[in-house]
């Protein structure tokens, strides 16, 4: 699978052909990443994911050696070479023997349909855990196994359940429940704590409905009232169906939730302009 778009990257601060790039920054060694999503030209929540970044590079013993208004405008140049101001941007720092190398590109930028807004996509079950989800290191088995499950059954997400049966979150993406009139997510402790997510928990507060952090086990997935997705691309998208089972994509909650959360990214792009 294809994962540098465009025309042009950058490699340790320097403009690459597409052509030179290299699969091995993602498969030997460790990396720490993140991936935005730039809309005209606004790196969304960028403050966010730096601060993660560098949570992340505290909890491990790799290192980010780059200050936030380099990394900054890496991306800014990257958007001006490949003259794309609306893509997802992928940044990694990789550590193999010894040899540090800072990557950052465009990655295939999909986003939902107006359809699968409305109607919802289909997801499936698939059991596995990242060894530290707090941490955004990447993890390319996972990551190709869940995209074999992808390409293979047509769903859009694979949610990860742990060994103790509880519903985590989906292999690129966090999920939310809609129960009883309250919105529940899994503990933060399990979980990615996505950039999204948390914008997403603000929008369900400007809304006055309550969040709850609980363990879902996925057995009782046919008593919540409705799930979405949330991720970069994506942001709030409703779930129509979790392997057999059939759920409202047209929830007025997750509705809601949605047009609030875009407003939020809205507000955030006219004060970065």
């Amino acid at each position: 699978m294809k994962e540098c778009y465009g025309n042009k990257f950058i490699l340790n601060n320097m403009v690459r052909d597409i052509e030179d790039f290299d699969y091995k920054y993602l498969r030997e060694g460790k990396s720490l990443y993140e991936v935005m999503r730039i809309i005209d030209g606004v790196p969304i929540f960028l403050e966010d994911h730096l601060l993660r970044l560098y949570n992340s590079s505290k909890m491990t013993e790799l290192g980010v050696w780059m200050e936030k208004e380099e990394i900054r405008n890496n991306i800014q140049k990257l958007c001006e070479i490949n003259n794309n101001k609306n893509a997802n941007v992928k940044i990694i720092f990789n550590y193999n023997k010894g040899v540090r190398t800072f990557i950052c590109y465009f990655i295939e930028s999909t986003y939902p349909t107006e359809d699968m807004y409305e109607n919802g996509v289909k997801t499936s079950f698939y059991c596995a855990e990242r060894q530290n989800p707090n941490i955004k290191i990447v993890n390319q088995n996972l990551r190709d196994e869940t995209n074999k499950i992808i390409e293979e059954t047509g769903v859009y997400e694979v949610i990860l359940v742990n060994k103790d049966g509880y519903i985590t979150e989906g292999s690129r993406s966090n999920i939310f429940m809609i129960k009883h009139g309250k919105v529940i997510t899994s503990p933060i402790i399990e979980v990615l704590p996505g950039i999204t997510r948390k914008y997403i928990i603000k929008a369900c507060i400007n809304l006055g409905y309550q969040v709850i952090e609980k363990r879902v086990n996925y057995k009782n997935i046919d008593s919540v009232d409705g799930l979405f997705i949330s991720s970069t691309s994506p942001k709030v998208l409703p779930i129509s169906m979790v392997n057999e089972v059939k759920f409202d994509s047209k929830n007025e909650m997750i509705q809601n939730i949605r047009h609030e959360y875009d407003k939020i990214i809205n507000n955030y792009i006219k004060s970065n302009l």
